[in-house]
């Protein structure tokens, strides 16, 4: 046995007792002479993260991660500074696709319009009466020409991309879908029952809609937005071939949806928004079969 060192030396330090260095929560070989100053408890660097004021070991950096409320945007949505839109992107690419498909399936991008797909899929009130509830919806992804798929998805990419940050995925999918849905609805109760109608037009009037509201809400003027939207209404009447009503319905449906998202209960609840903009959802719907009842 080797004999103790004299006082001082290395051999007579203590390795239990009061004096003996504390040890790592986590890595209890770790000797350490660090603490969290949140906790109080001895951790060693690799267990230790910049704080503000001191260091945090993982554990309360963990714990303040899930007690910390994320922010939410002014819709109530997450917020996701810098983010890719990416749903605006996904609509872009589902109409552009449905575009090229009918455009094959006619052997021609200028009358697509002939494909049984664009048959079979646009809006006609009295189809819908028959049964065809899915053209109510996919509609909205049909475009006649490349003029008309070209302005509405640059039209979409415009006011999209902005609006989904904003509003954040969820919801803005919600504005777009129910948008899309109004234009619907105001086809079929005030439409020609036999007439057919394509395009998104309906969904991208109720973003210009929506742009409005978050600017008010964002106490940002208005003015550009409420001249774009003047200008296309003008253009709405005076272009022949285009539908009014889908345009206005999903203007309008635009208005309530996104003041719903970013007024009122939702500012303190964000699930409040998505409960009102359901309603709305469900009033369209019960419109649609009090119509298709009557044709």
């Amino acid at each position: 046995m080797t004999a103790p060192g004299p006082p001082g030396s290395p051999g007579s330090r203590p390795t239990a007792g009061p004096d003996a260095a504390p040890h790592c929560v986590r890595h209890p070989d770790r000797p350490t002479a660090l603490a969290c100053t949140r906790c109080g408890r001895p951790a060693c660097p690799d267990c230790l993260r910049a704080a503000p004021v001191g260091a945090h070991c993982v554990d309360c950096v963990a714990e303040a991660a899930r007690t910390t409320r994320a922010p939410r945007t002014v819709g109530g949505g997450r917020a996701r500074p810098g983010a890719t839109p990416v749903v605006t992107i996904t609509l872009v690419a589902v109409n552009v696709v449905v575009f090229v498909l009918t455009a094959l399936s006619a052997g021609s991008a200028w009358a697509n319009y002939t494909s049984p797909w664009v048959e079979a899929t646009w809006l006609v009130p009295a189809d819908v009466a028959a049964g065809q509830w899915w053209r109510l919806v996919t509609a909205g992804f049909l475009h006649i020409g490349p003029l008309h798929v070209a302005v509405n998805m640059f039209a979409l990419w415009v006011l999209g991309r902005d609006l989904e940050l904003v509003l954040g995925r969820l919801r803005y999918a919600l504005l777009y879908g129910v948008s899309l849905l109004g234009g619907s609805t105001a086809i079929m109760l005030f439409g020609d029952p036999d007439r057919p109608v394509a395009g998104a037009s309906g969904a991208v009037f109720g973003l210009m809609g929506a742009l409005v509201v978050v600017l008010r809400r964002l106490q940002l003027s208005p003015t550009p937005a409420l001249l774009t939207i003047g200008l296309n209404v003008v253009l709405t009447f005076t272009i022949p071939g285009l539908s009014v009503l889908g345009h206005l319905g999903g203007l309008v449906t635009g208005l309530l949806v996104a003041a719903a998202l970013v007024h009122g209960p939702a500012r303190s609840d964000p699930r409040a928004g998505l409960w009102a903009v359901g309603g709305i959802a469900a009033v369209l719907v019960v419109l649609d079969v009090l119509r298709v009842l009557t044709l």
